[in-house]
């Protein structure tokens, strides 16, 4: 299974936006976004709608149209990131039920719930602790 890049996408999107906002350029288009995330400006757009929906960027049409930060740097967690663009859960139980008349599989469901739990509580706690402003922080030292 491959890892979910969505979060990193995003970060990478706010933190060029907050950049490009301390550098005098309040909004950016999807397609210079996309050309610093090296990627596809369908793929950005998709994340930046995710952002906008979640109150973390604005979207502005018409001349002078593209996306800036709805709120400072400072104040988007990495949690506000997560939170937008990753709907699916951090870890998650077997699709189907297990066998029921096995001891592993009569008992799996509720041992792994508890570990996944404590699992993801302590990922947002992580996540919680950083801004944007932090990651930026750290790229530009």
């Amino acid at each position: 299974m491959a890892a979910n890049s969505r979060v990193t996408i995003a970060a990478h999107a706010l933190a060029w936006l907050e950049l490009a906002r301390r550098q005098g350029r309040a909004v950016l288009t999807s397609d210079e976004v996309a050309a610093s995330v090296n990627t596809n400006p369908v793929i950005v757009r998709r994340s930046l709608g995710d952002l906008h929906r979640a109150g973390l960027v604005t979207a502005r049409r018409g001349a002078g149209a593209g996306f800036s930060l709805a709120r400072p740097a400072a104040a988007i967690t990495m949690l506000d990131v997560w939170s937008a663009v990753s709907p699916e859960p951090l870890l998650a139980l077997h699709h189907t039920e297990p066998n029921l008349e096995c001891p592993v599989g009569n008992g799996i469901r509720p041992v792994l719930a508890g570990l996944y739990e404590e699992a993801t509580d302590a990922f947002r706690s992580a996540l919680a602790g950083r801004s944007i402003a932090d990651v930026l922080e750290r790229i530009l030292a």
